[in-house]
């Protein structure tokens, strides 16, 4: 996107949120979670961004994202909060890379604090790799047409003649 001056960028008024102050490994914690809890913002944030080639257009829907992480963080904090630490220092001490391997009995008691107090199930690990319809008020955007160059290359008519290759196919399987 190119910027002249009649583009209006957004004030930083509009673009101050409160900021979710949690570490990698807390939020590698809680990502099952969080990514159920909060799915429909998170893909209206990624529609709007997919659809509209223009971030300025999703700052709100980028914030409702933010809003929705941090309640849930919150949630977490108020009902889960022993769990959850306990799970978080597992995952950020047991291995340098942070694998959930080792800490599964840590995430099997907050995936159950989790289902008791906030009635969250894990979700299981090919669910957000698989196809889900999201169905949404926004408005569809205008579909664009295909550029049309009136100084183009017209193409070759279908009747002209196509001389073999000069020196054979290029593929060996081909001949």
């Amino acid at each position: 996107m190119v910027i002249t001056t009649d583009v209006q960028l957004p004030t930083e008024e509009e673009l101050t949120v409160e900021e979710v102050p949690l570490s990698g490994p807390a939020l590698k914690a809680g990502a099952f979670h969080l990514g159920k809890k909060c799915e429909f913002q998170n893909n209206e944030f990624i529609l709007c961004r997919t659809e509209i080639d223009d971030p300025r257009a999703c700052i709100e829907e980028g914030k409702a994202v933010t809003s929705c992480a941090l309640n849930f963080f919150r949630e977490v904090k108020k009902t889960c909060a022993a769990e959850f630490m306990q799970y978080v220092n597992c995952l950020d001490k047991s291995s340098p890379d942070q694998q959930f391997t080792p800490c599964r009995k840590t995430q099997a008691v907050f995936d159950k604090c989790m289902k008791d107090n906030l009635d969250l199930d894990r979700p299981p690990y090919d669910y957000f790799a698989r196809v889900h319809v999201h169905k949404t008020e926004r408005p569809k955007p205008p579909a664009e047409e295909p550029a049309c160059y009136p100084d183009a290359t017209p193409g070759l008519p279908p009747d002209a003649p196509r001389p073999e290759a000069k020196y054979g196919s290029r593929y060996i399987f081909m001949s």
